[in-house]
């Protein structure tokens, strides 16, 4: 009976430290970047088969760490800068915007295919979301460049492959750079932000049919049309 009882208390003790583990190399690796929202506990809970009250002590200790914020009422979120990839600040003054679209190309039509697979139904809501917001009245540049980056990142994430959020991590890095602000002066005007909205929202509806050809093809095109305009601006 004794031995009944130590087994039943180690069993969720191991679970949690493999759940701590499993998350917080997700938060090191950028799986879930520093402002991220973590998924609802509920979420988490149906994730890794376990109960919430198990779910609640990994959070908690990841709090301990420093490594999320819990907001009453909002959620969990990342709390965890990490460290820099050296020598990326070198490769961004090197690259040119045309170079970024076409790394792009080569990644984000087949990860785009991943995500109508793997996207969830939260998945779908956060996208849902930032595409809302990209189609408010009047956004600017700098805001549809960050809104941007935050739905393209979110399709990566979709892929469910670390690798490839990872890589697309420091694509959004290199879009910071000083090369793509004098672009996006030139390119993102009024009618031009229209048109690529209607490209995301394209893009998404593909993914809610979950139809991988129709999502990649898009994309794709997407793609295209940002290549023509960066060459028409010069880039």
């Amino acid at each position: 009976m004794d031995r009944d009882i130590q087994e039943s208390t180690a069993a969720p003790a191991r679970t949690t430290r493999v759940i701590m583990a499993r998350l917080e190399h997700a938060i090191e690796t950028g799986v879930y970047a520093d402002g991220d929202q973590l998924p609802a506990e509920r979420q988490l809970a149906i994730t890794f088969g376990t109960a919430r009250s198990t779910i609640r002590k990994v959070l908690d200790e990841l709090e301990k760490r420093d490594l999320v914020v819990r907001r009453v009422g909002s959620g969990t979120f990342v709390n965890y800068a990490g460290p820099r990839h050296q020598g990326l600040e070198d490769v961004a003054d090197l690259v040119s915007p045309l170079q970024l679209i076409e790394t792009r190309f080569a990644v984000e039509p087949y990860m785009t295919r991943l995500a109508t697979i793997h996207a969830t139904k939260s998945d779908l809501d956060r996208i849902a979301d930032v595409l809302r917001r990209l189609e408010a009245p009047g956004i600017d540049e700098n805001l549809f460049t960050q809104l941007d980056s935050e739905f393209h990142l979110e399709l990566a994430r979709c892929s469910r492959n670390p690798l490839i959020v990872r890589v697309y991590q420091e694509v959004n890095m290199v879009r910071l750079h000083a090369q793509w602000d004098r672009m996006k002066k030139l390119i993102l005007l009024p009618e031009k932000i229209a048109s690529y909205n209607r490209q995301h929202r394209a893009i998404f509806e593909a993914l809610e049919r979950r139809d991988g050809q129709a999502a990649a093809d898009l994309i794709s095109r997407h793609l295209e049309e940002a290549r023509q305009d960066l060459i028409g601006a010069g880039g």
